[in-house]
């Protein structure tokens, strides 16, 4: 009985999370992003207050650790084209310091942060490669 109750938790937190904060991020790099960045690098655990406040901790793990999984499937089984508006339209909300983060993310690839944990290396290896060469194309555009 006690998996079912941790189940009914962990999708409790999925759809708290998604319908109240993911739904409010337009893009899925955007969400991708958000999700990874409340990952503390050194302890792999995700840091939520209010999810936190409101559910046990690991519900909020297990519902973050899922949520961060499917985003990331998700960008990966869209389209490269469609990828690259999104990615576009994501980093266009940095406004006029679009090319700064641009050669940020180039120069010191951060976008492998945005990886969840415990992926098969050929997942990793795609996403790096999609994300270097998108930025590669933003970064030889002369307008964004």
């Amino acid at each position: 009985m006690e998996s079912l109750e941790r189940f009914q938790q962990s999708r409790a937190v999925i759809e708290d999370f998604s319908s109240q904060t993911l739904a409010a991020i337009p893009t899925d790099f955007g969400r991708l992003y958000y999700v990874s960045s409340l990952k503390d690098s050194d302890s792999g655990r995700y840091e939520h207050d209010g999810l936190k406040s409101l559910y046990p901790e690991n519900a909020v793990q297990a519902g973050l650790s899922h949520c961060h999984e499917e985003l990331f499937s998700r960008i990966l089984e869209t389209p490269l084209r469609e990828q690259e508006r999104d990615l576009h339209a994501c980093l266009g909300s940095a406004g006029d310091k679009y090319r700064d983060v641009v050669e940020s993310w180039r120069e010191t690839r951060y976008f492998k942060e945005m990886c969840p944990e415990g992926l098969p290396d050929y997942l990793h290896d795609l996403f790096c490669s999609n994300m270097g060469a998108l930025l590669a194309i933003f970064s030889s555009n002369q307008t964004n």
